[in-house]
């Protein structure tokens, strides 16, 4: 886990592998269940939300400390 107001590389990675895959299955999901396949319209949709969601979590991390806490700065 990084420190208060960074990122790792893992927090990179682990974001944007979390983002894609919850965006793109729930997404997807919904689709189906219509009876649908998706359009390009609906994809480009899909890694909109997508790159929303892996920024959120990106910035959840930067003012996340070392030990988990939420706007707290860093533990020694």
């Amino acid at each position: 886990m990084s420190n208060f107001g960074k990122l790792d590389w893992s927090d990179l990675l682990k974001g944007l592998i979390v983002a894609v895959l919850a965006v793109v299955t729930s997404s997807l999901t919904v689709i189906f269940d219509a009876g649908a396949i998706p359009t390009s319209e609906q994809w480009m949709g899909i890694m909109k939300i997508a790159g929303t969601a892996a920024v959120s979590y990106l910035l959840k991390n930067i003012f996340t400390n070392n030990t988990g806490d939420f706007g707290s700065k860093d533990l020694v």
